[in-house]
This record gives C-alpha cells, structure tokens and sequence, in this order.
C-alpha cells in the first residue's frame, strides 16, 4: 500500500496534466457556446480575468499569509508581463481563431506549443538539446513532426470521417458550420492562433522565472489575474464601449466566464505554476496536444463539427507529445542520476 502510494505521488504532476487538459477542452466547448450566443469575446476575456482574480484572492490571502515573499517591483514586472503573455495575448488572440475556425481546428494549432516552448527554453537555457543523445534526437524528431504538423492540419483538409453520430446539437444555426472551405478567415485564424501558442509558451517561460523568485502559487496566480483583469478590460473598452455586453444573466454567458475563471484560470493556473516549479515549462507544455483529442470528440458530439483527414481530423499529430515527454522525462531522469 505504501509503495503504490509512494507511485501515485511520484505521477503527481502527469494526472495534474492530464487534468488541465481536460479542463481547456471544457474551455473550448463553453467558449464556442459563448460566442454562438452572440457573447463579445474581449468581454469574455475580461470576466474570465475578473472571476478568477476573486475566486483566487482568498486562497493567496489565507494560505500564503505566513510564506509570502517581499513583493517587490521586479516581482510586479513580472506580474504585468504574466497576465499580458498568458492572460491578455494569449487568450484573446485564441477566442478570435476559434471563432474564425472551429474548436477542434484551433486547438490542433496548440500543437505547436510544445515546440515553441522547447526552442524559447532551449534559447533562454532553461532546457539543453544535447544533439548526440537519444533524448536530444527525440526532442528535435519532436519538434520537426510538431511543426510539419501544424502546417498539414492548416492547409491540408481530407475526406470526412464518420465515427460516431449524436442529436446533440447545442450550437444554434449548426448548419452554417457545416461548410468548411479554407477561405481567407482560417488563414487570419491559423496566424491569430499561431500567435496565441507563442505568447502561451512565453508565459511558460516567464513561470520558471517566477516560481523560484516568488514560490507562492496561490499569489502568483493572484496578482497575474488582476493584471489580466486589468489589461483585457482596458482593452475591451477601448475598443468595443457597448455596456449591453457586459450584462450576465442566468444562460450559457455566466456559466462560461465561471468556468473560465474559477476552473481555467484560478485553479488550473496555479496547478500550471507548481508543475513548471516541479517537471519545467516542456514538460508541461508537452501535454497541450492531449486536449485536441478531447475537443475533436466533444465537438463532434455536441457541437456538430465534422471530422476529416487533414484539417479537422489530427490523430497522427499525437506522436509529437510523445516524443517531447520522453525528451523532457529523460532530462530529469539525467539530473535525478547527477544528483
């Protein structure tokens, strides 16, 4: 009992992983409930921010009452810089494309991330290569299909897949998503979600630098939600000033900025911090392909979106995470044997 113990805790990180992901494929599906609901999405943004700045307020205040490190400006820089990468940017460049797209589209994009991660972590020396290893090979047999990848599930659509077929359907006017041509909005789409997963690896990055000059993830998380909060409703106003938008009632709009916030951005971003204190940003960043495989079955359940080869259907993708994992497992096995 106690060495089965001993292994769960060992795993701890890969089923917080697993969890995340789990979660952002939920996220997929309540934005796009959102959005057909005719529900702006900086405003979106902006709630998600505010919800998770309070729902997480409370935790920094009790928990990390007694262990709180000075704060300082270099730690508030660093705040600004956290909620614009991984709040403002990020997010809001990847509610644009899954509207101009679809869910399971926008989130194969994701692909890229743990490439992304693994070349900004290798310039930043947060990561070596180590070419003449396996675990150096595997890292950059990972990147190549990651990369070649994405660009085949951008400009490339095959035949349509039927596996499985529901009458659920809880987009209203699902037929006009039934026409999937590659048109000039999936190009605008694929470049805003291409920026998404850069500003989404940079925050990445940005979390190593934080979580070892500032170990409260309950505070970092907190201050990170309030520079959110304020930098998307400083944007949002500044471009869209029509009050309507801000209004919740009891529908689909509340639930979703509720879910964005309490579970996507104030739990799931404090459990992001203490894996990149634990495993590093690609170990992490390493699991993001694991939420297209949700998304492209729940958006094919309740959402209507078709599956094909290519474009809408990215199962050969998987191979990349793999490889990745196994780079960034081997890694910290290595410095486990040096220590």
């Amino acid at each position: 009992m106690r060495h089965v113990s001993e292994v769960i805790n060992g795993l701890k990180p890969e089923i917080l992983m697993i969890f995340i992901q789990f979660s952002y494929a939920g996220m997929n599906i309540f934005y796009k409930l959102a959005a057909n609901d005719g529900m702006n999405l900086r405003v979106l943004v902006a709630y998600r921010w505010i919800f998770s700045t309070a729902f997480i307020a409370p935790f920094a205040l009790f928990f990390d009452r007694r262990k709180r490190p000075k704060l300082t400006w270099m730690i508030l820089v660093q705040a600004f810089l956290s909620g614009l990468f991984g709040g403002m940017l990020a997010q809001n460049l990847y509610v644009e494309s899954l509207v101009l797209t679809s869910a399971t589209f926008a989130a194969a994009i994701t692909n890229l991330i743990p490439a992304i991660t693994l070349i900004l972590a290798t310039t930043f020396g947060l990561e070596k290569l180590e070419l003449k290893t396996t675990v150096g090979k595997a890292k950059i047999l990972g990147l190549s299909i990651g990369i070649g990848g994405a660009m085949l599930l951008t400009f490339y659509k095959g035949v349509e897949i039927k596996i499985w077929s529901t009458n659920v359907h809880l987009l209203k006017h699902s037929h006009q998503i039934r026409k999937s041509h590659f048109t000039a909005k999936h190009i605008v789409g694929s470049s805003l979600a291409l920026g998404s997963c850069i500003s989404y690896a940079m925050w990445l990055i940005l979390q190593t630098k934080i979580s070892k000059g500032y170990p409260c993830h309950y505070s970092s998380t907190a201050l990170m939600s309030l520079m959110g909060s304020i930098q998307c409703v400083t944007l949002s106003l500044c471009l869209d000033r029509n009050w309507n938008q801000w209004k919740l009632g009891w529908n689909v709009r509340l639930l979703t900025v509720a879910y964005a916030g309490i579970v996507t951005s104030g739990l799931v971003v404090t459990l992001i911090a203490w894996c990149v204190r634990i495993r590093g940003p690609v170990f992490v960043a390493s699991f993001n392909p694991l939420s297209l495989v949700l998304v492209a079955i729940a958006g094919s359940l309740l959402l209507e979106e078709k599956l094909h080869l290519g474009r809408e259907q990215h199962i050969r993708g998987r191979t990349d995470s793999v490889w990745i994992i196994l780079g960034a497992m081997g890694s910290k096995q290595r410095d486990e044997g040096k220590t």
